[in-house]
């Protein structure tokens, strides 16, 4: 039978013999020590390594660490500063020294550490994070989160938090969360006055400049999945007054709803999922919603091809869509289909594949707790009433009630685009396509 005791008695063994053992070997098996919790044994081996070679830098740090945890903190800065004159580096070397400093109320070696391990490597977190625990420390709230700021930025994401750094990371993130929350409660009432005076049309780019000011929300850009057409602003929603077509559409929403209303109750399997990645693709944020009726789509118009019998079940929303100003670029729009979302179903953030675009919602069936948001700003769909928005900015759409929500999906022109830009983007986008046929 197996001796389940012999780890022990070996280790025991080969300290008993440390004479007889490398140098090398010894290192080695401290770590082991270390690690099973044999601190004294393990302590006993690094003194014999600093016996051989007294500026051996890996025992002056761990004997340091050691030291430390016994308390001993004059020896512990002792061997941790012999380490560092060998090991001038070492970042967690003197990020140690840094907290033998702090628990001996040493302020300048605490900063002289931090500011060292700085020099070494301006990004290095752990380092950052001190600064902003000192600075937090002495009163300067106001710096310590500028420097946790920073930290977030670079700091690996919170499931990949060191468990050593986790309470000071949460701790970092709840002072700038709190900070936002004051900040931008602070512009909003210094700001209140003239945000009033602001038009409609231009306040909420306002309420984004300081939303963006205070840290509450980042900028949202343009993000095109296929063709991005420069200097064109990044507008979430576009102002109804561009669209001189709108009025006549929305004056057939009834017709619309009933053709639509007839399509569900003949045959609610004609609506089929609308994210349907092939198995080995990878689906990113769409695993959810990945061939599922949960988001599901009737196709009048796909990818610019019409759906003849489709549209034929629904002639009145056929014509109605062929009297607009859609967006016809071959391949890609136009698109037009009524869009389905279940109850308690959430389309994640997403962006669409051209700014040349943009895409129109005729909301037909619109329970409660139902909203999109394009970027910043959130809007209500509103039954008969068009929302149109770039869909090349960060956009997702939400249906928190228990009934289903549709509404009727197509592509127009952006409107910022003359006829000859709309020529160039035909055959860029067809270009393109020749391209990669004559690459296979």
């Amino acid at each position: 039978m197996p001796n389940r005791n012999c780890q022990r008695p070996c280790q025991i063994v080969t300290l008993s013999r440390m004479n007889e053992t490398s140098t090398e070997q010894l290192i080695q098996a401290a770590g082991k020590l270390a690690n099973s919790g044999r601190w004294q044994d393990a302590e006993r081996v690094w003194q014999e390594v600093q016996r051989r070679e007294p500026q051996h830098p890996q025992a002056l740090y761990s004997l340091g660490i050691h030291a430390l945890q016994r308390g001993a903190l004059a020896e512990a800065e002792k061997l941790l500063r012999a380490g560092r004159a060998v090991a001038p580096t070492n970042v967690s070397l003197l990020m140690s020294l840094r907290a033998v400093c702090q628990q001996r109320g040493n302020v300048e070696g605490e900063l002289e550490a931090i500011d060292a391990a700085l020099i070494v490597d301006a990004y290095y977190y752990p380092a950052l994070l001190a600064r902003g625990s000192y600075l937090e420390r002495t009163g300067n709230n106001y710096d310590a989160i500028s420097i946790y700021q920073n930290v977030l930025k670079i700091a690996p994401l919170p499931a990949h938090w060191p468990e050593g750094l986790r309470a000071h990371l949460q701790h970092a993130r709840n002072m700038v969360d709190r900070h936002t929350q004051d900040y931008s409660a602070y512009l909003a009432n210094k700001l209140a006055q003239l945000q009033t005076a602001l038009t409609p049309d231009l306040a909420p780019r306002w309420r984004e400049a300081a939303s963006i000011l205070a840290g509450k929300s980042r900028p949202y850009v343009s993000d095109s999945n296929q063709l991005y057409v420069p200097r064109l602003p990044a507008i979430p929603f576009y102002e109804r007054a561009q669209f001189p077509w709108l009025a006549a559409l929305e004056a057939k929403t009834d017709s619309i709803c009933a053709e639509l209303l007839a399509v569900l109750q003949a045959d609610r399997d004609c609506f089929t999922p609308y994210i349907k990645y092939n198995p080995g693709e990878p689906v990113n944020q769409w695993q959810e919603l990945n061939h599922s009726l949960q988001w599901s789509s009737f196709d009048l118009w796909r990818g610019g091809i019409p759906q003849q019998e489709n549209l034929q079940r629904c002639p009145v929303t056929g014509q109605a869509l062929r009297e607009l100003d859609v967006a016809d670029i071959a391949g890609l729009c136009p698109n037009a289909m009524f869009s389905a979302l279940a109850p308690k179903t959430h389309i994640p953030p997403h962006h669409g594949e051209t700014n040349a675009r943009l895409v129109a919602h005729l909301p037909l069936i619109i329970p409660d707790k139902c909203k999109l948001r394009v970027g910043f700003e959130e809007r209500q769909w509103e039954l008969g009433k068009v929302l149109i928005f770039d869909d090349t900015l960060e956009h997702e759409a939400f249906n928190d009630s228990d009934e289903l929500r549709v509404v009727l999906i197509f592509d127009t022109w952006n409107p910022l685009l003359t006829l000859e830009e709309r020529a160039m983007v035909r055959a860029m986008t067809s270009a393109a396509r020749d391209y990669a046929t004559d690459s296979k």
